[in-house]
């Protein structure tokens, strides 16, 4: 055989086959019940790329089918006490807020009391951010207590996200992930504008499926002169 004719066979020689991907299809309803109890079990939000991890590598279905569960779940709690909602971190299973009166009597810790003072710093982060502490002390008129700024930071609703180019580079405020999930908001376009917040009150969060701990355990800060109006909150899970 000659080099020529060598080649010419390697060239028309069949070439091994890259080996089958066997995909198994889940019955919708089987999807549905997996998805509904891993967001009762799971302790936070859990997003689509969280739920298809659950899947072993051939069962696991497409982000489309997920997503269709989803809202099949959605739809399943129209009329009932709970709601399948999408916030910052992904989904959850939370109670409605109409039947919030009677769910709360079920836990027994002391509610969390957070000063106007700290909710009116947290509303001035999240609508004006990004935002130094001298500026929001501007706006308000009086100085911020270095605990309120603490308490957000520990609560993780706020971070520093950069530093103003100015002398003495004061540190940038934003709001976190954590803030928009416990506020019930997706992202912050979902916040109502601020001209129709009459009351700082009016920025309660949801209710979600298990207790909470004791406000002394929460961060909240102890009482100053500027922080003697306090309002109740309710503190969701994690």
């Amino acid at each position: 055989m000659t080099a020529g004719d060598a080649l010419a066979a390697f060239t028309h020689a069949p070439r091994p086959q890259a080996p089958t991907r066997i995909m198994f299809m889940m019955e919708p309803q089987q999807l549905k019940r997996i998805v509904e109890a891993a967001l009762l079990a799971a302790a936070q939000p859990l997003s689509l790329a969280q739920l298809s991890a659950l899947f072993g590598e051939h069962e696991t279905p497409s982000h489309e089918e997920l997503a269709r569960a989803l809202e099949e779940l959605a739809r399943d709690c129209d009329g009932r006490g709970v709601e399948l909602r999408e916030v910052a971190s992904g989904f959850r299973y939370q109670v409605r807020q109409d039947v919030h009166p009677w769910v709360s009597r079920l836990w027994t810790e002391r509610q969390t009391r957070y000063s106007r003072a700290l909710l009116e710093t947290l509303a001035l982060i999240a609508y004006r951010q990004p935002i130094t502490r001298g500026e929001i002390e501007q706006i308000r008129g009086v100085a911020v207590s270095s605990n309120i700024i603490k308490t957000l930071e520990e609560r993780e609703w706020v971070r520093v996200v950069g530093y103003r180019d100015v002398p003495g580079k004061p540190a940038l405020f934003g709001t976190t992930r954590a803030f928009l999930d416990y506020f019930n908001l997706k992202s912050l376009d979902e916040l109502p504008p601020l001209a129709e917040i009459r009351e700082i009150e009016e920025l309660d969060p949801q209710l979600t499926l298990a207790p909470v701990a004791p406000a002394d355990e929460a961060g909240a800060p102890p009482p100053t002169a500027d922080d003697d109006a306090t309002l109740a909150a309710t503190e969701p899970s994690a």
